[in-house]
């Protein structure tokens, strides 16, 4: 098999039995790439068998040239796991990255908006328009419940349970998880369902996908960071945010207001507690007052 044929079955690997999403299966698939052009570059003739450690040292090295330490770390991680499938399936008895190390990072601070900052954005929108009803349910979903932005784009009303006090979503790997949405949420979503979407000429396919564009369809994540980005520019926000940052601050607005980290872990849909641990760096002051409040030496 050429390179080709590998990285097809690499694909559905990740599709099949590890429930990847296709955006984060596009990304493992640029790594292998971005290494195929490199040997193409530089004439030299190996598969994904035979290649060796000092070929891919070789190219560690000329990345390193071009891109910054946490992109390299990340191409060296998705290179390590396409190895690691090959030796999987027989296909290798080792890895040529199993002296690789990737560089050292500190840990990217996620950038926060405060209280003020989020009511600044979502009283912006114009909501003389259709979309801005649409919009301001976005926001306050995205805020709300801390979401990701691919899951806001594809939540669906199949999986509000208004009564019960809670939304269903699908996050990475296709996990579930039922997150608890508040009755302010709840108004503006219901707002927007029976004002604006009952009225929209839905297309097949997109009947039950609750956030819709003009054309009846699912919205893009490239519109909802446009919408978001045009908003901070009429509000004069001088800060580069993005929907994520709107989950980033739900994250932290919890912590800040007495939440424990397991509770947040559950409603963010993280993995490990390491991850949702990000978020306690961000307030000293919060956690001055939470040892003075609660240690039995304060």
């Amino acid at each position: 098999m050429n390179w080709s044929s590998y990285i097809k079955s690499y694909q559905s690997y990740l599709k099949i039995e590890r429930g990847l999403s296709k955006n984060t299966i596009d990304n493992y698939t640029l790594d292998i790439e971005r290494l195929c052009l490199f040997l193409e570059e530089n004439n030299l003739d190996f598969s994904p068998i035979n290649i060796n450690e000092e070929t891919i040292q070789q190219f560690v090295y000329s990345v390193s040239k071009v891109v910054n330490a946490r992109s390299q770390a990340r191409i060296i991680s998705g290179l390590k796991s396409f190895f690691s499938y090959l030796i999987f399936e027989d296909y290798r008895t080792n890895s040529p990255l199993e002296l690789i190390d990737s560089p050292r990072l500190g840990r990217k601070l996620p950038d926060t908006l405060s209280v003020k900052d989020i009511d600044d954005l979502i009283a912006a929108i114009d909501l003389s328009k259709p979309e801005g009803e649409r919009n301001r349910a976005m926001l306050e979903t995205l805020y709300g419940c801390g979401l990701r932005v691919s899951e806001l784009t594809t939540l669906k009303i199949s999986d509000l349970f208004f009564d019960e006090g809670f939304i269903k979503i699908t996050g990475k790997g296709n996990k579930q998880r039922f997150v608890p949405i508040s009755e302010v949420t709840q108004k503006y979503i219901m707002l927007y369902k029976n004002l604006i979407r009952s009225h929209l000429q839905i297309q097949k396919g997109h009947e039950d996908t609750l956030f819709l564009n003009r054309r009846g369809k699912q919205l893009t994540r490239a519109m909802i960071f446009t919408i978001i980005k045009d908003l901070a520019v009429k509000t004069g926000l001088n800060k580069a945010i993005s929907p994520h940052t709107f989950r980033h601050s739900f994250a932290t607005h919890l912590l800040e207001n007495g939440a424990d980290l397991r509770a947040i872990q559950l409603m963010l849909g993280h993995e490990s507690i390491t991850t949702t641990e990000i978020y306690v760096h961000l307030d000293r002051k919060h956690l001055t007052q939470v040892m003075n409040t609660f240690h039995p030496r304060k």
